[in-house]
C-alpha cells in the first residue's frame, strides 16, 4: 500500500518580496495566476539541453529590453521525452489576449524573435500550446515556492462522464494530506488545446532532495484515510481514470523570463535569464 501511496502523492503534486526572503511573503509562497498557458517544446534528438538553452536565452534578452509583459518561466524534462515547458501565467483570458500579440510592437524585437524563432524550429521537433484553468476547489495550499528548483508534474485523461468521480478522487487526496507538513499542490482543468477531459496537478520543490521525504508524508496519508478510506481511493481511480502521466522537470533560469517579483524574491536564480551568462 505504501507504494500505492507513494505514486499518489507524485500524481498529486503550470508571485515574491520585504528585509530578506524569509519575510518577503509570511508563506514564502507566490500566488499563481487564474489562466494558465503552457507552451511545449519537443526537442529533435541531440538537440536538447546547450543547443536549445543557447537559442531560447535569447528570448528573454529582447523580451526584458523592450519591457515586455509576457513573462514565463522555462522547466526542463528529467523524465519521459526531451521537452521544455513554458509557463505563462494570466488573470484572464482577456490579458492572455493582450500578452500574446504585445510582444510584437516593437518592430527591433519581433525582428529579434523571427530570428529566433527560425533558428528555434530547427531544433524542435513539434510544438503546441494548451490552455488550463486554476481549480481552487482541487488545489491544497496551491501556490510557486519561493526558491524553487524543480516541480512534479501529473497530466490526468479523465474517462467522459466520470468528472465528478475524478473531483471525489482529488478530494479524497486533500482530506488525506491536510495538515502532513509539505504537501501541497496546484491544480489545472484544460480549456483549449487538445481534446479534453485533461487535468494538470503541480508541485514546486525546492530540491528534489524534497522528494525522499515522501515516505513519511505517506505514512502520515494512510493513517489520515483509513482502510476504507484507501479502498475508495483506489476504485475511483479505477474508474474515472483513462491514463496519467507523472514526470520530473527541473526549472531552468536561462529560459524563463521571471517576473519582477520573482526577480526581486530570487535575484541569484533568475539573473541568468536576463544577463546570458
Amino acid at each position: 500500500m505504501l507504494t500505492f501511496c507513494r505514486v499518489a502523492a507524485r500524481l498529486l503534486l503550470v508571485s515574491l518580496s520585504c528585509s530578506n526572503t524569509a519575510i518577503l511573503f509570511a508563506q514564502d509562497v507566490l500566488p499563481t495566476a487564474k489562466i494558465l498557458v503552457i507552451s511545449r517544446e519537443y526537442t529533435k534528438p541531440g538537440k536538447d539541453g546547450t543547443p536549445h538553452q543557447a537559442v531560447e536565452g535569447a528570448y528573454p534578452r529582447a523580451l526584458a529590453a523592450a519591457k515586455s509583459p509576457n513573462h514565463y518561466f522555462a522547466a526542463v524534462s528529467l523524465s519521459g521525452p526531451p521537452r521544455v515547458f513554458f509557463f505563462h501565467g494570466y488573470d484572464s483570458y482577456a490579458e492572455w489576449a493582450q500578452g500574446s500579440t504585445g510582444a510584437t510592437t516593437d518592430p527591433t524585437v519581433a525582428a529579434t524573435l523571427a530570428h529566433t524563432t527560425a533558428a528555434d524550429g530547427d531544433l524542435l521537433s513539434s510544438k503546441d500550446y494548451t490552455v488550463w484553468v486554476k481549480r481552487d476547489d482541487l488545489s491544497l495550499d496551491p501556490g510557486f515556492r519561493v526558491g524553487a528548483r524543480v516541480e512534479v508534474i501529473i497530466q490526468y485523461l479523465v474517462r467522459p462522464g466520470h468528472g465528478q468521480e475524478f473531483e471525489d478522487m482529488v478530494k479524497l487526496y486533500t482530506d488525506g494530506y491536510k495538515g502532513v507538513s509539505g504537501m501541497h499542490w496546484g491544480t489545472y482543468e484544460e480549456t483549449y488545446g487538445s481534446p479534453g477531459n485533461a487535468f494538470l496537478v503541480i508541485i514546486t520543490h525546492k530540491s528534489a532532495a524534497e522528494l525522499d521525504a515522501e515516505d513519511d508524508n505517506d505514512k502520515k496519508f494512510v493513517e489520515n484515510l483509513g482502510p476504507e478510506g484507501l479502498k475508495k481511493l483506489a476504485l475511483l481511480e479505477a474508474s474515472c481514470l483513462e491514463s496519467k502521466q507523472t514526470d520530473l522537470f527541473s526549472i531552468d533560469p536561462k529560459m524563463s523570463y521571471p517576473t519582477e517579483r520573482m526577480l526581486k524574491a530570487d535575484p541569484e536564480f533568475w539573473k541568468p535569464s536576463l544577463s546570458g551568462r
